[in-house]
């Protein structure tokens, strides 16, 4: 099988390496499209962002928005001038309209989670001329600042929901201890981001290895599970839509 390629499991199901090429280069930031409608979602979209060493140009959001999360590195924001610096486990939302830029100062590349949901598709997303913007700010949250929930087999801290002005996805992260919990579906689409572990994604009776950078696209009634084959926590980010909450899990019949 070709590493590049994602492994189809059932139902439509699938798990992706990141970094495959092509990429797509808008100046210091190289993004990869992981998740899109052009790959089976119905509105679900996720992108990596690796951005390297200086300022990228100006990107504007589309009508919904952006959600996102940064995997590694530090960098500064920069929100139509104002700068915000972010550090790894933050998670924000550009709203409709941002216009924005990334600055990264210290010589290793920053990794960005995005999800734009619907899926606005992969047009150019960099500012021509002036560019209106958006004045307000940028809502973030470290995971540090977020309570844990606890389910029957895990923990998860809701990151980016209608609190932080996100209406239309939620992004969490979640932890799995060793061993497989019982299968279950949900009423949205969803993206699994692996942050750190090692594990095997189940979807019916077919299943694949995961680790650190792997990335699961589950779609709508799915059954499936993750299942940790470590050690140790199997930490995860996950989005999905439409919005709501990650406890809502369903057994199948």
């Amino acid at each position: 099988m070709d590493p590049a390629s994602p492994v189809e499991l059932e139902g439509g199901c699938y798990v992706a390496r990141t970094w495959r090429e092509p990429t797509v280069v808008y100046g210091t930031v190289d993004i990869d499209y992981v998740i899109d409608r052009e790959r089976g979602s119905e509105a679900l979209s996720f992108r990596v962002l690796r951005c390297r060493p200086g300022e990228s140009p100006r990107f504007a959001t589309p009508s919904c928005g952006d959600v996102m999360y940064v995997v590694s590195g530090t960098a500064t924001i920069i929100v139509d001038g104002v700068r915000h610096p972010v550090a790894p486990d933050t998670g924000f939302f550009l709203r409709p309209g941002t216009c924005w830029s990334v600055v990264v100062e210290g010589p290793q590349p920053v990794v960005l989670a995005s999800s734009q949901c619907p899926d606005p598709g992969r047009g150019d997303p960099r500012v021509t001329g002036a560019g209106a913007g958006n004045t307000t700010g940028l809502p973030r949250v470290h995971l540090s600042e977020r309570k844990r929930a606890a389910t029957a087999d895990r923990w998860y801290c809701v990151m980016v929901d209608q609190k932080l002005g996100s209406s239309q996805v939620t992004q969490f992260v979640g932890a799995i201890p060793p061993g497989r919990a019982p299968d279950h579906f949900h009423h949205y689409e969803e993206a699994i981001y692996i942050l750190a572990g090692q594990g095997r994604m189940w979807a019916g009776q077919r299943a694949t290895e995961v680790a650190p950078g792997s990335v699961i696209f589950l779609p709508r009634t799915q059954v499936h599970c993750l299942e940790n084959t470590g050690t140790g926590e199997l930490r995860l980010l996950g989005v999905f839509y439409p919005a709501g909450s990650p406890a809502n899990r369903y057994d199948p019949e």
